[in-house]
């Protein structure tokens, strides 16, 4: 039999032993924590940086979007000007 075995609950030793198991989980567990959020940190950093990505290819589509209704704008008023010049030149 070991001393481990022959000790009482109240034994110095068999608690320093437990309490050295018990550090050795939690240590265990926060590393596991500690990587979890290390992954959860990474994952946020990417999301963030594909989401600025995304506002500056909006803005570059909005940028580019809007000269092609002013142009719109001034084809449809050439077209009335050209047709009301044609119908009242008749």
């Amino acid at each position: 039999m070991t001393d481990s075995d022959t000790s009482h609950p109240g034994d110095p030793v068999a608690v320093a032993l437990e309490l050295e198991r018990l550090r050795g989980t939690l240590e265990a567990g926060f590393a596991r924590v500690d990587g979890s959020l290390a992954l959860l940190v990474q994952r946020h950093d990417q999301t963030d940086k594909q989401l600025a990505d995304h506002e500056v290819r909006l803005d570059a589509l909005e940028r580019s979007r809007w000269p092609v209704a002013s142009i719109t704008v001034l084809v449809a008023s050439a077209g009335l000007l050209l047709t009301s010049w044609q119908a009242l030149g008749r």
